[in-house]
């Protein structure tokens, strides 16, 4: 990727976090937007895990035929990534990227704990901020992300 393009997919994922702000978000909101990512995933045929949390706590988890435990080690690397820098994970390694630097050799994290790797997402709730996240694992990095988002978007044109 070059830089230019680089800089314009930080811009729209930067422009998707805007966007993407909830009303409320609730137990319930997380069981929706979970079934519904479960849905979106098996309609595409994408053997991903999926897993939604507010606060540090699990609300929904599901893992499709196809996937493996190492899915559930990426997803709680990039959740991490997420509740550190405030932004999603695919961000924060393309911020990284346009200063032609790594995320794994520049922040100093151990990458057995963190991942800069798309498919983790802030879940914001207007008036609030962030208060979990949403994450899936188990496609290419871009992939990972535009399914989150995708889901992200139906959701709250039906709240």
């Amino acid at each position: 990727m070059t830089p230019e393009e680089i800089e314009k997919l930080v811009r729209r994922i930067e422009d998707e976090e805007r966007r993407l702000v909830l009303p409320h978000f609730d137990n319930e909101d997380a069981w929706r937007l979970g079934t519904l990512l479960v849905e979106l995933a098996r309609e595409g045929g994408a053997p991903v895990t999926v897993d939604i949390r507010r606060n540090g706590q699990q609300l929904f988890h599901y893992a499709l035929p196809g996937t493996s435990a190492d899915n559930d080690a990426w997803i709680r690397r990039k959740t991490r990534t997420v509740d550190r820098y405030g932004a999603s994970s695919y961000l924060v390694g393309l911020r990284f990227a346009a200063k032609g630097e790594t995320f794994e050799a520049k922040s100093r994290l151990d990458p057995d704990t963190y991942a800069a790797h798309g498919g983790a997402f802030p879940i914001t709730v207007r008036g609030t901020g962030t208060v979990g996240t949403v994450a899936v694992s188990g496609l290419p990095q871009a992939e990972d992300h535009r399914l989150v988002v995708t889901a992200l978007e139906r959701f709250l044109a039906e709240v």
